[in-house]
This record gives structure tokens, sequence and C-alpha cells, in this order.
């Protein structure tokens, strides 16, 4: 029997891992448009059902790379579209817009790279500072009565902006970075979508490859300005890699399952999506569900990486100003 679980009260059931499409376009240096595909096809194959994207991510490539990986296969998956981050002709980022009119826009565009009738999950990347929350899911929810849009989420933002999107309508999941290195979810927004009945969407659970030992790759791999993994943060983060190893080799597992496994055991209802970008990578990870670790497991493990041992902020200083969830 095939594990589901419920994104929020009203939205669909999902396989209880879901597939991120970012690095297959952006971000991470050069990928393989073929092997993307595959990797999406080996998901669907597996079970997985929750396909996660940006439009902004490779400027429009994501999608239609993800178009071409679902035709014929669309009834099996849901599609999480972020929207709203502006980019430069270079690539640059350029700020957010999540006005109505804007908003209209974006879902137009990614209905016709995406080549679907309706966007599954829609929501803002960041929120916009310069237009109340209220007025950005009043317009998605007016494309929800539309038919252009299933269900509504939201993406980095704090407790009281929960509190706000959910009064206008419901939202069913909201996206935000969780690992044993990224706690602070933990404090005050996992409390409000329990509290609400609205899940999340877990991301960066590898934090970002850096207790995997994956290291930036080539000039366009944006992590090579990171704070966790330059200067003296990233020479003391570096020694978590072998613990994490030594940790994962005394349970036969990788630290790629370790680090998915304990996202599982700490928030079950919730979904953790894992950014694998090969065949290879996602089926490692997809064995956690098979090796679930204990609850001694997770209490040995946070011991091992107390909340705070990780150094440095998960984002350039600038990047972490525009984020409602760590206000």
């Amino acid at each position: 029997m095939t594990q589901t679980l419920k994104l929020g009260a009203t939205g669909p059931a999902v396989f209880p891992i879901g597939l991120g499409c970012m690095g297959m376009s952006d971000m991470y240096g050069a990928a393989d448009d073929a092997e993307s595909v595959r990797t999406i096809h080996a998901a669907i194959d597996a079970g997985v059902s929750l396909i996660d994207t940006g439009d902004f991510y490779g400027m429009g490539h994501n999608e239609m790379l993800i178009a071409r990986a679902i035709e014929g296969r669309r009834d099996r998956v849901q599609i999480s579209v972020k929207f709203g981050a502006l980019r430069a002709p270079n690539g640059m980022w350029s700020g957010v817009d999540t006005r109505p009119a804007a908003v209209k826009n974006f879902v137009a565009y990614s209905l016709k790279r995406l080549r679907i009738e309706a966007i599954d999950v829609y929501r803002p990347a960041r929120l916009d500072p310069n237009v109340p929350i209220e007025e950005t899911v009043g317009a998605i929810a007016d494309l929800v009565k539309q038919g252009y849009v299933k269900h509504i989420g939201l993406s980095e933002v704090g407790a009281e902006t929960i509190r706000r999107a959910h009064a206008v309508h419901p939202i069913i999941d909201v996206q935000l970075e969780y690992a044993v290195a990224t706690r602070g979810p933990e404090d005050k927004i996992f409390p409000v979508l329990h509290e609400l009945g609205i899940s999340a969407t877990l991301y960066g659970v590898y934090s970002r490859g850096l207790l995997t030992g994956s290291k930036p790759n080539g000039a366009s791999d944006y992590r090579k300005y990171l704070p966790r993994f330059t200067g003296e943060r990233g020479a003391h983060n570096a020694s978590a890699i072998d613990a994490l190893r030594a940790f994962a080799e005394a349970r036969s597992l990788t630290s790629a399952q370790v680090l998915v496994g304990w996202v599982l055991a700490k928030e079950p209802g919730f979904l953790p999506i894992l950014g694998a970008r090969k065949v290879s990578q996602l089926t490692d990870a997809l064995r956690a569900l098979e090796r679930p670790l204990t609850g001694d497991d997770v209490t040995e493990l946070e011991r091992l990486f107390p909340a705070g041992s990780v150094l440095g902020d998960r984002y350039a200083t600038e990047q972490m100003k525009h984020l409602d969830s760590e206000r």
C-alpha cells in the first residue's frame, strides 16, 4: 500500500517525499537535461507525486523541462510553483513582485511553459514588503475560482503572515527550509501550522549538500557565496560531514538517508522535498522510507548536531533580510 500524507485540510494526498527541481536548471552549476528528465521519470515511477519548481528557476527553463518530463504522466503528479522573484537578463536578482496584476501575469506564463491547464499549488516565493499578503492571496484565490490554480501555498513566511493569509483563503502548506542544521521553524512557525491544520513542504534537507559533502562546483554555483560554505565557518562546518557519515555508517545508512529520515521522524505530517539532480541521488534518498530512524537515533543525532552547531546563516546577509520567516 502506497504511503501518502495530506497537504493541509483541503489539499491533495501526496507521496511522503517530494522532488525539488531547482538544481536541474539553476544555482548549483551545470546540469544535464536528459539526466534531469530521467530523474523526474524515476521519481514518478517510484510514486513521488509532488514536483516543486519556481517560474524563475533558469528563467523559465525549469518549467519547460518539467513539461517535457510529465508529458503523458500529468495525472500522476501535483505541480507546485513559486512565483514573484524578479531577475535580470544576466541572471541577477532584482526584487519581488506579488501585486495582483503581476500574479495573474506570472500564472499565465507558467501555465504556458508547463503546458498544463491548472497549477496544483501556487505560492509567492517571498513576502513582498510593498504588497499586503491579503492582496496577493486574494489574487490567487481569484485564480482558484477561475480554475487556473487548485490550491494556495506560501513560502518562507512567519507566523503572523501565515495567520493573515489563511484568513483570506485556506493555505494548504508553507514551504520552509528545515534540516538538522536549520531548526528555526520549530519555535514559532511549526506550532502555528499545527494549530491551523496547515502542512509544510520542507526544502534544504541536506543543507544544500553541506552535510553530504557536496562542494560548490563552478562559477554558477551560488553556494560559494553562502556563509556556511565559506571562510572559517565553512572550515568549521566541514567537520560535521565526517561526524554524520560515521553516524550513518554505524546504522548501515547513507548520510542522505539519515538527513531525510530525521525530518520524517521529527515532523511526520510534513513533506521533505529532495533536490535530487540524478537518478542515483533520488534512489538513495527514497530508501529512507524503508529504514526510518528510531527515537534513540533522533536523540543521538541531535546530540551530535545541537541547534546552532552548524555555523553561518543559510543565505547571504542581503537575502536574509528578505525572509519574513526569520523575523
